[in-house]
């Protein structure tokens, strides 16, 4: 009797389980993800200019100035969701802010980003990936803050939301300015 209760109470505890799992991913925001790259050097990059085929554009470009660098495509659809409020604040944030298409095809990056708008100051594309892998890019969009000595200070997983800018992406574009005290970045 005992041996034909068993597959029911494997069954019980494996639902029991799988319940316990998703009641614990919705209360958990993916989006707070903690990355391992916060305070470590931001990989050094070169990519190829979106649609100027001879030119190329890379951190070593970006030595000494705060950026933001946000991973974009136009297969994503947070990522519309997210632009007005990158058209929104990107001259207001007064750093530079590259755009970062990631696997897509430069004529439907083209495309998108003359419906929704520009706000970038330089776009690399990179269409294989690889240089997004030594970012530890999950997926897009993301967005991450690189100070002037080029380490990685924040990154949010997914949307940019008008918000997130406002409580978290200021006042960390802000202490870039200070001046640090005892040097250690």
């Amino acid at each position: 009797m005992n041996a034909r209760l068993l597959p029911l109470a494997a069954f019980l505890l494996l639902v029991a389980l799988l319940g316990f799992g998703l009641r614990w991913n919705m209360k958990h925001d993916q989006r707070e993800v903690p990355s391992p790259l916060i305070g470590k050097a931001a990989p050094e990059f070169r990519l190829p200019v979106l649609n100027e085929a001879n030119r190329e554009f890379g951190s070593a470009d970006l030595k000494g100035k705060p950026y933001l660098l946000n991973v974009f495509g136009s297969w994503c659809p947070s990522c519309v969701d997210e632009h007005p409020v990158l058209v929104r604040y990107a001259k207001e944030l007064g750093l530079p802010l590259v755009g970062y298409n990631w696997k897509d095809d430069a004529a439907d990056a083209t495309a998108w980003l003359a419906r929704f708008g520009n706000p970038y100051d330089v776009i690399v594309a990179d269409t294989v990936g690889r240089t997004a892998i030594d970012f530890g890019v999950y997926g897009a969009p993301e967005t991450f803050l690189v100070d002037g000595d080029g380490y990685i200070r924040l990154k949010r997983i997914g949307a940019l939301t008008p918000d997130y800018v406002e409580k978290e992406l200021k006042p960390a574009i802000a202490a870039l300015r200070k001046p640090a005290a005892g040097g250690q970045p």
